[in-house]
């Protein structure tokens, strides 16, 4: 099976560790991450969504046209803007990037942020909502008729789009989350299902629900899984686990007055995801080859947080757990984005890259 590396298009050069220095929109670091994910062997990016973040979108196009190779994996809220007018700016980004476009699809786990938006939907509506979402924008990339849709959360007529994405069909959509909902919904529309970085045996587990509810959809074609990961590298294991403990240092003094953004609660975090992240961290800080919770509790569990601590080999070993497990698209991210991109990418991912063409010669 291929495997893929997805990283992460940031804008500026803050992270849990350190506060940014400029702005929030960086154009110069923006492109300097962004090529260093391009030179060091990774696949694609992730442009992310928050509500008072730069628009993720224009932000992707600014990159796209100015790198040639770079997969772009766009977040997008559908509570944002109406399905026809997503779809036109999804398949005119596809066009700009020459099809290297996949479009990531959140139902928002949070309902103040969501309010701050004007989404005041309960959860299991919103993801109700993005099912519905992610049917019409995939008919308004592939209709070249005119239709109309009378649903739960949309009503339209007549509508047919004059921009079409330069892939065919479509562009590849993806999904994420970890309720019962979340599954129903991505199971039946995802192509990739993005998952935060639980110990194997949890992984697992999450694996065969998406599965499930993919098969109970009628799907005889299965997501495609993805699992997220904070990698804490260095030459030694020793010194790996003193610069581990180092970064949660880090950020436990950025929290020490409050959470490091105004989207997620340190405590009481909402979204199944992030509670099923604090209980594996109660449960212990080591779990498997080199899973590592503490910086996932130090941030109340927010999005990918879980690290992989070791040498360049020990984390390529525990990447390759996930493989073995399912797994085809494995996304990371550090702490000091740009060194740590160039890191990973010398020194783990050719690593991963040949054993997985082992496997893959041995299984011919």
């Amino acid at each position: 099976m291929p495997v893929e590396f997805l990283g992460i298009g940031g804008t500026n050069d803050g992270s849990e560790t350190a506060a940014r220095s400029g702005a929030a929109f960086d154009k110069d670091y923006t492109l300097r991450l962004a090529r260093a994910h391009e030179e060091h062997g990774w696949d694609r990016v992730l442009f992310a969504y928050g509500s008072g973040s730069p628009d993720p979108a224009q932000v992707a196009a600014f990159v796209a046209g100015r790198l040639d190779k770079l997969q772009i994996l766009l977040a997008h809220r559908p509570n944002v803007s109406y399905p026809t007018y997503a779809a036109k700016t999804f398949a005119t980004l596809d066009q700009i990037s020459d099809g290297r476009l996949t479009v990531h699809f959140i139902t928002g786990g949070t309902d103040h942020e969501q309010q701050r938006e004007g989404d005041y939907l309960a959860k299991d509506d919103r993801y109700s909502r993005t099912r519905e979402y992610i049917q019409i924008v995939k008919q308004a990339w592939t209709s070249r008729t005119p239709f109309d849709h009378d649903g739960q959360h949309y009503r339209f007529a007549d509508f047919v789009s004059d921009v079409f994405p330069a892939q065919q069909p479509r562009p590849k959509v993806s999904f994420g989350g970890s309720s019962p909902a979340a599954y129903a919904a991505g199971g039946a529309e995802a192509d990739i299902y993005a998952l935060w970085g639980e110990p194997l045996a949890e992984t697992a587990g999450q694996i065969e629900s998406v599965h499930a509810a993919a098969r109970a959809a009628g799907r005889t074609d299965l997501p495609r899984i993805q699992v997220a990961f904070r990698p804490i590298i260095a030459p030694t294991e020793e010194l790996a686990w003193e610069k581990a403990y180092r970064t949660v240092d880090r950020i436990t003094a950025r929290t020490a007055n409050g959470p490091l953004t105004r989207r997620h609660s340190l405590t009481n975090p909402e979204n199944a995801g992030s509670q099923r992240l604090l209980a594996v961290a109660e449960r212990g800080e080591r779990h498997d080859r080199a899973l590592w919770t503490p910086t996932a509790a130090a941030t109340g569990g927010a999005g990918n947080s879980t690290a992989l601590v070791g040498t360049p080999e020990t984390v390529a070993q525990a990447l390759l757990d996930y493989y073995d497990l399912g797994v085809t698209i494995l996304s990371a991210r550090g702490y000091d984005m740009v060194n740590d991109t160039i890191d990973f990418g010398r020194h783990v991912i050719p690593i991963v890259r040949e054993e997985v063409a082992k496997r893959d010669r041995e299984a011919a």
